[in-house]
């Protein structure tokens, strides 16, 4: 597609939604400025919230990884594609360690049934049962994909017969419920990425360490907060910016393209094929590192994948 835009000398920008945020904009131009002095580490951590795994990643459809993609991929390549911008340099090494430890039969509830709504006797307790999530009287996501009827009719029909009422111990899912990636790139920057379905709820957090500061910041629906601690005047600095999470993102992608669109350069934009191909083989090569537990040289997993 990059290619094929290329030599059409055409508008091409890609979907990288966390880069158009104030947060990671923000975060970025921090380092820009050396704020913290040289980057040195990254530590970031992706909370999935366990309603969300359980609804897109376990009964959805990014369930399995050989009817979709990893894990990895599905739900962090945005992940992989903000370390590489931070990091400011190509990503040299990699490896990886999770696995699928908890939403699997042999930790199904006993006597809990295939579905929900055949009789689950740990209905009250379980965290994860259907109605409790679907049958809530709301329309909007995650309601709104599991019918094409959102009548309360239609909604317990597709409990009784479509995906999203099974349970969720007995699914045909193979993607990880917790995941590490550890990255070293070729400035000599090291990062640490976290993907943990066990969270209250979809945030994410991240720390920048540097020679002369640490930058802590959350971003979520509902708080979107940095803080910048100096270690020469001991002085910390919270940043509090007005918009959380993707939708801030989707505004600001949008307005980038239009200023492509409207100055003719497919130059404008905040990342380019090449660096988003980049990103996407750090997800394969985490993924294939953690299936062979070994470290990966980047070099030699992109020659062979290209």
């Amino acid at each position: 597609m990059g290619a094929a835009a290329e030599k059409v000398g055409g508008v091409f920008l890609l979907g990288h939604t966390l880069r158009y945020t104030a947060f990671f904009a923000t975060l970025k131009q921090l380092l820009e400025e050396q704020r913290i002095g040289r980057l040195i580490s990254i530590q970031h951590n992706e909370n999935v919230a366990f309603w969300h795994y359980a609804h897109s990643f376990v009964r959805g459809n990014w369930s399995n990884s050989n009817t979709s993609s990893p894990m990895i991929l599905a739900k962090s390549c945005h992940d992989m594609d903000i370390l590489l911008w931070l990091a400011g340099a190509d990503c040299t090494h990699i490896s990886s360690f999770g696995s699928l430890t908890h939403f699997t039969a042999e930790n199904a509830p006993q006597g809990a049934p295939a579905r929900c709504l055949d009789g689950c006797p740990v209905a009250h307790t379980c965290p994860y049962y259907a109605p409790k999530w679907y049958l809530t009287g709301e329309k909007g996501w995650p309601v709104s994909v599991i019918s094409d009827d959102l009548s309360p009719e239609g909604l317990l029909k597709a409990l009784r017969e479509g995906p999203y009422g099974r349970c969720v111990y007995h699914c045909a899912n193979n993607v990880v419920d917790h995941q590490v990636v550890s990255m070293e790139f070729a400035n000599r920057v090291t990062a640490v990425f976290t993907m943990c379905a066990f969270t209250d709820d979809v945030y994410r957090t991240i720390k920048l360490m540097g020679t002369t500061g640490e930058i802590h910041g959350i971003l979520s629906d509902n708080k979107c907060e940095l803080k910048v601690f100096d270690f020469t005047t001991r002085a910390c600095t919270t940043i509090t910016l007005p918009h959380g999470n993707y939708e801030d993102g989707y505004f600001g992608l949008m307005r980038h393209f239009i200023q492509m669109l409207q100055n003719d350069n497919p130059q404008t934009g905040l990342t380019s094929v090449a660096r988003s191909v980049e990103s996407h083989l750090m997800a394969f090569a985490a993924e294939q590192a953690r299936l062979e537990r070994r470290t990966i040289a980047m070099q030699e997993f992109s020659s062979s994948a290209r």
